[in-house]
């Protein structure tokens, strides 16, 4: 009898099982489809002369040749990591005045920065143009560094995070001398690590495929990011070879891969900070 009663629930938690292995093995064959289709179409390109699929490395040989791919590949990384390490600056900062700092309107200044979060950049895009030509920096690298160091989103996560430390740790530095900057720097700022690898971990991933913005303000092909150079393999009219362009985005995945499988504790941490207490 004791059988009997246990297994109409042993067979429930089966199914409960055997459901969710199926969802998560569907989620992953639609992550994971397109990627395995690129990565076979860039490693069988079509022979020119016969016109039949060869397996080898032809297509990469040929983003090298075609493209100055390791260029584009540093223009690249120059403007992702200043703009990660910007915003993580600027988010700390700006997170940290505004958990832990009184000050006349704090609340509508706050309001404000996160009202910018709604606001699409196509709309914004054409009064940065004008500042950045102002400034005399246009078709520069520096145009697409500067305008997207302030982060609204990194300011609202920081001060969260700032807000959720405990205030008591600078009154006891207080006590002992340190200064305001000095607080947040050897303090507050080690103990928010977890916080600040989000900022720059979205803000890596976000800005090295970014697309639209290094086609609106760099005109130069030497001032091109990866995204932008790897649409000249397109060829005149669309005419280039499929796998080699599929080459060219194969390549230009593997820094992203890098810096989510490295990252991958830190932001793990960051999201899960303090959902234990």
């Amino acid at each position: 009898m004791s059988i009997a009663a246990v297994t109409p629930d042993s067979s429930r938690r089966r199914l409960a099982t055997a459901g969710k292995f199926l969802v998560l093995v569907i989620a992953a064959f639609l992550t994971l489809a397109p990627v395995v289709w690129t990565l076979i179409t860039a490693l069988t390109p079509a022979n020119v002369a016969t016109g039949q699929t060869e397996f080898g490395p032809g297509a990469f040989i040929d983003v090298f040749q075609k493209i100055p791919i390791l260029l584009y590949t540093w223009n690249s990384a120059l403007v992702t990591l200043l703009i990660a390490a910007g915003q993580m600056l600027s988010a700390a900062m700006a997170g940290y005045v505004f958990a832990r700092f009184d000050f006349g309107g704090k609340r509508i200044l706050f309001g404000l920065i996160l009202a910018t979060m709604m606001v699409p950049m196509q709309v914004t895009i054409v009064p940065v143009f004008m500042l950045i030509r102002g400034m005399g920096l246009s078709d520069t690298l520096l145009a697409l560094i500067i305008p997207m160091i302030p982060t609204a989103f990194g300011t609202f996560l920081m001060r969260q995070y700032f807000m959720g430390l405990p205030p008591e740790l600078a009154e006891a530095a207080q006590i002992d001398g340190a200064g305001p900057w000095k607080i947040f720097f050897r303090i507050y700022l080690p103990l928010a690590a977890p916080g600040l690898a989000i900022v720059g971990i979205l803000a890596f991933n976000y800005h090295w495929n970014e697309f639209f913005r290094p086609l609106i303000l760099t005109i130069s092909e030497q001032n091109f990011t990866l995204p932008l150079g790897l649409v000249t393999l397109q060829g005149n009219l669309g005419t280039g070879s499929v796998a080699t362009v599929l080459a060219g985005v194969v390549l230009s995945m593997i820094p992203a891969a890098l810096v989510f499988v490295f990252g991958q504790k830190p932001l793990r941490e960051g999201l899960t900070a303090g959902v234990s207490k």
